[in-house]
């Protein structure tokens, strides 16, 4: 089943230079997802089209108004044809934590779409009736919900079948499991004075394999002690 993707933006420029590169672009080389943009000017009341504007009750800033949204929404599911409501997502600060976890679940459905907000915020209705979805790349505030939403469909689009060379890759990254990765080697054996472990060159599997576990604890022992109490919990210490 393909994946489709729709994406409600005011700078489609800045999400058509990164889905159709890469990871992103391969996929839909492949015919594994297809992207559909929806500017949000072109959905804003002429002649001025504008798609922001004061809060009611006063306050610094401008809203994303509800109606170029409603419609872009309404365009994007008349366009889909499909009966199967899609996982609205909003990239948000307030939102759940978007993790390995989260991105796995939207990468089994197979219609997502995402609202990029702008300004101050967007109007709450947007929220209350379209979004199903909410979530937060991390404990920042950027210009406007793309690049979250490219975060998001980049760990989403890497996780469907056939999209990577080896989804054992994928399935092995950081975060997939209760462990971080560890290090990784390649040739040449010798570079700069660098050498490879010896241990990766030694042909024997189970020694190769206690040494990346034993990598991967160090890993995240030392830089995500978060993590590491979690592993413990699990491992019944």
């Amino acid at each position: 089943m393909i994946l489709r993707i729709d994406i409600l933006t005011p700078f489609p420029q800045v999400v058509e230079a990164v889905v159709g590169s890469s990871i992103l672009g391969r996929a839909t080389s492949k015919g594994l997802v297809t992207y559909r943009l929806h500017n949000l000017f072109d959905h804003a009341d002429p002649p001025h089209h504008r798609i922001d504007d004061e809060p009611f009750g006063g306050g610094a800033g401008m809203i994303l108004k509800p109606e170029p949204v409603f419609r872009a929404y309404d365009a994007a599911l008349k366009e889909a044809g499909s009966a199967d409501a899609p996982a609205v997502v909003f990239p948000t600060p307030d939102g759940e934590p978007f993790t390995q976890k989260v991105a796995a679940q939207l990468a089994d459905r197979d219609h997502l779409l995402f609202i990029c907000g702008h300004y101050k915020g967007i109007d709450q209705r947007i929220r209350d009736r379209l979004v199903t979805h909410e979530y937060s790349v991390g404990d920042f505030v950027v210009t406007g919900g793309e690049l979250p939403a490219l975060l998001m469909v980049d760990a989403v689009i890497r996780l469907r079948p056939g999209v990577l060379n080896s989804l054992e890759s994928a399935e092995t990254d950081s975060f997939s499991s209760s462990l971080l990765d560890g290090p990784h080697y390649t040739r040449p054996r010798k570079y700069r004075g660098l050498d490879v472990p010896g241990v990766l060159l030694s042909g024997d599997h189970g020694a190769i394999a206690q040494w990346r576990q034993e990598q991967r604890e160090r890993q995240t022992r030392e830089r995500r002690p978060d993590i590491w109490q979690k592993f413990l919990a699990n491992q019944g210490q």
